[in-house]
């Protein structure tokens, strides 16, 4: 029978009393669920898109802003790289626009120059590998370490015995992922490094990013002069560029550029780019010799130096692609910045006239120039006519002016993957923390045992010191009760430091003994079973004596049968307590092997971003939630079912 009557409840104020409650009610879980929600969406996101609160993130329902986080990725969270590749200025990923739509031909003519050209392993890297900003495991991160395990064994350990490398665990292994531009940038010619190179092979070409050595000389050596703006670069070269995109990397010594021109690109050359990317013309050869004799003075010095048997100076090639160590590459490096003999003073230096770049720009333009001759002829192949209205290959007036159209391969390839894109960004931070979780130690294992004999012995000990106190009405009872109720009056962090030197002393320091020993007797648990089981019938007892139960029948059979409800909640609190402890799991287990869960999570928060943080944090809150599903239904059953009967 309802408090309010029919007829009260057509009152206004009773309805306005009735909305009241329902809007109070409404409002507070809105402000529950609502944080939780914004978890949620934040576990998804990324650098480009964390700063940004809503509940359902972005790039689930804009495509512009899933391509935002796949270029992202891509890129490897480096801005820089994608304005070298795209030869662009955007300042960030957040501001990116959806390109036009691509040319299929153009695209086409790429990935046949690829598959018709074996480039370098070092040309090139892959997106999807690196999380500087958003530290997480991208999915070709994860995928590489699939291939290591697959190849040379399940452990760390079987990898670093291989690869000759020192990563403590799996979540330590991480990868540079870095275009080889720089002079300080050298290929890796390691065993991990081929390793890394043998997967990025397996990648498809529209997660590949190729250097890019005109942006390079660009965005890292004449705008950090110049700045952006071309009128202080016109000025200081005496040109009437209208942009940047007219000024172009010669691929020779520019002989007909300005003097401040022909500086700039032998400074850059010389002591900027990448010595993987340079050449010298066989005209540089007896320049090389003559260098090689007065820095070496002897032959024997020099056989020595190389590891080699020429039997002249004449007999000792010109370097055509620098190997990556040892005397011959730092030879060669200091040839082609120029080096002074110590005694006699003269300078030897490779002549400016011998020197080429040899990039994947001029290695495509080549190739397109051998393959159709004439521009004229290759529009027409490509486009079905001569005359180009807008796109790459329109008001391009020579070969050496084509640029490698790496942003219509990557648009093409998102646009053809865009679903399964969306699923990675949902799940990757998930998979980095259930990966993390798995190979690390016995974290999960030990957290099972841990919350079990949690459980067992508070259902064990606490119910037997309130069935004696409860069955037996001692006179020191309530001195008892108040004696453990005021144990809660001190907070668990006052306890520590006392438990871990009686722990300490007793020699149980990373045990599992010293993980529940201390908290295995609540006095509060015990102040709740009590009051529980003092509420029973006391004829129930007395009939199960003169049916001749012993003390152990009635309180198993009896006492525990009908304290389900409350047992359901001390369990569930031992349960909390142990899979939620920390600090003190941390303190009294501070080996690796008797870590917990949350220790691990601990660890794993402080080397992630937010995003993987709020993933493990929702990933942690599942085994709670479960088992307080499981307690409650127990809850329910113990206090409805008696009252319904």
């Amino acid at each position: 029978m309802s408090i309010i009557s029919r007829i009260g409840r057509k009152s206004f104020k009773v309805r306005a009393l009735y909305f009241g409650m329902y809007a109070f009610l409404l409002v507070g879980s809105i402000s529950m669920v609502y944080p939780f929600l914004l978890m949620i969406s934040g576990s998804t996101k990324s650098a480009v898109d964390i700063k940004y609160f809503d509940v359902v993130p972005q790039f689930l329902r804009d495509d512009a802003w899933l391509y935002r986080k796949h270029v992202e990725s891509l890129f490897n969270e480096r801005m820089l790289n994608r304005n070298m590749v795209y030869d662009d200025d955007v300042t960030a990923f957040d501001t990116i626009d959806l390109p036009a739509e691509a040319e299929t031909g153009w695209v086409r003519e790429w990935e046949r120059f690829l598959a018709e050209n074996s480039l370098p392993p070092y040309a090139y890297t892959v997106g999807h590998l690196q999380a500087n900003v958003s530290r997480t495991i991208p999915r070709h991160l994860r995928g590489f370490k699939r291939y290591l395990r697959d190849r040379y064994g399940c452990t760390i350990d079987d990898v670093n015995a291989s690869l000759g490398t020192e990563f403590i665990s799996w979540n330590a292994l991480t990868v540079e992922s870095r275009l080889v531009l720089s002079r300080r940038d050298k290929p890796l010619n390691t065993a991990f490094g081929e390793a890394l190179y043998a997967y990025q092979a397996s990648v498809p070409t529209g997660m590949r990013v190729y250097a890019s050595v005109e942006g390079f000389y660009k965005k890292r050596f004449l705008k950090p002069q110049y700045s952006l703006r071309i009128e202080e670069y016109n000025q200081a070269h005496s040109t009437d560029y209208a942009t940047y995109d007219d000024v172009h990397l010669s691929r020779v010594f520019p002989v007909d550029g300005s003097l401040k021109e022909q500086q700039d690109w032998e400074d850059f050359v010389r002591s900027t780019l990448a010595m993987v990317w340079i050449r010298a013309s066989d005209g540089a050869a007896p320049s090389y010799r003559a260098f090689l004799r007065a820095k070496h003075g002897t032959l024997d010095n020099l056989n020595k130096n190389y590891g080699a048997d020429y039997a002249t100076f004449d007999q000792v090639p010109l370097v055509e692609e620098p190997p990556a160590f040892g005397m011959r590459v730092s030879d060669w490096e200091a040839f082609l910045a120029g080096w002074r003999d110590p005694e006699t003073g003269e300078e030897f230096k490779l002549p400016s006239e011998y020197l080429r770049i040899h990039s994947v720009e001029f290695m495509f333009r080549d190739w397109l120039r051998e393959k159709y001759g004439t521009l004229g002829i290759m529009r027409s192949a490509i486009n079905g006519s001569e005359s180009v209205a807008a796109g790459p290959l329109s008001g391009q007036g020579r070969f050496d002016r084509l640029a490698p159209p790496q942003e219509a391969v990557h648009y093409a390839w998102y646009f053809r993957n865009k679903k399964d894109l969306r699923w990675e960004f949902v799940s990757r931070n998930y998979k980095a923390v259930a990966e993390y979780l798995l190979l690390h130690g016995r974290g999960i294992l030990n957290t099972v045992i841990y919350c079990s004999l949690a459980i067992l012995l508070a259902l064990t000990i606490n119910p037997l010191a309130a069935y004696a106190m409860s069955r037996y009405r001692m006179p020191s009872s309530y001195k008892i009760l108040l004696f453990l109720m005021c144990t809660m009056a001190f907070p668990p962090m006052v306890t520590q430091i006392p438990n871990f030197l009686m722990l300490r002393k007793l020699g149980l320091l990373n045990t599992f003994a010293a993980l529940v020993l201390p908290g295995m007797a609540n006095g509060y648990a015990i102040f709740l079973l009590k009051g529980f089981f003092d509420s029973q019938p006391r004829e129930l007892y007395e009939s199960a004596q003169l049916d001749g139960a012993s003390e152990w029948t009635i309180f198993w059979q009896l006492t525990m049968a009908l304290s389900k409800p409350i047992l359901a909640v001390i369990g569930l609190q031992a349960f909390t307590l142990a899979y939620s402890n920390f600090m003190f799991a941390f303190v009294v287990c501070q080996d690796e092997k008797m870590w917990t869960l949350m220790v691990w999570l601990y660890q794993l928060q402080q080397r992630s971003g937010q995003a993987v943080m709020y993933a493990s944090l929702i990933i942690a809150a599942i085994p709670t939630f479960l088992i307080f599903l499981f307690c409650q239904n127990i809850i329910m059953r113990g206090i409805v079912v008696p009252s319904e009967k």
